[in-house]
């Protein structure tokens, strides 16, 4: 599992002229972390149904699965998939592979649902593609952004008490991004 969310989030956000990507900004750690909350269990949730995979956003989540469960299965049924397309787990591809292999996932389209019989292709996707943008842009104390190189890369300032002054001023703001721990980018 370990393997998979490490050359998922690689390719997912990968590291480029503009900088690290998800791997280099410890996205796979701020996911693992996730999976130890009451978030990964839904444990803060509704969860006892109806649920409605056509449902607005705004009506909450419509699943009986949770997080965790979502990738276990969903790491799961890609590995298989992946052996099933030339014999190797998805992390043993090359990145061209994950790349189109991870288009396919989010299009969910039926030849790779066939491998997918417990959880949405799609459904996996969406959940490790928006986990893996938290652990990019999250604060640092959650395990992810390291060294603030996604806050850094937007030029968003942190968790500064006070830079509303420069908000309407349409320059750049002068200052390197904080942390909630106090550390500078």
């Amino acid at each position: 599992e370990w393997a998979f969310i490490n050359a998922a989030v690689e390719r997912l956000i990968p590291a480029d002229a503009q900088g690290p990507g998800a791997l280099e900004a410890g996205a796979p750690e701020y996911i693992d972390r996730q999976m130890n909350t009451p978030y990964a269990s839904g444990a803060l949730w509704f969860m006892q149904g109806p649920f409605n995979a056509d449902a607005a956003p705004e009506m909450g989540w419509q699943s009986k699965l949770v997080p965790k469960e979502i990738y276990r299965l969903g790491i799961a049924a890609t590995d298989a998939w992946s052996k099933a397309f030339n014999g190797k787990a998805f992390a043993a591809q090359d990145s061209a592979t994950r790349d189109d292999m991870l288009r396919r996932l989010e299009a969910g389209g039926s030849e790779v649902a066939a491998h997918f019989d417990a959880v949405p292709p799609k459904m996996f996707f969406n959940l490790l593609l928006q986990n893996t943008k938290e652990g990019f842009f999250c604060d640092p104390i959650h395990g992810g952004n390291k060294g603030m190189v996604g806050w850094t890369m937007i030029g968003f300032p942190g968790a500064r008490a006070d830079f509303m002054d420069w908000v309407e001023r349409n320059e750049q703001y002068p200052f390197p991004a904080v942390s909630i721990r106090g550390e500078r980018a």
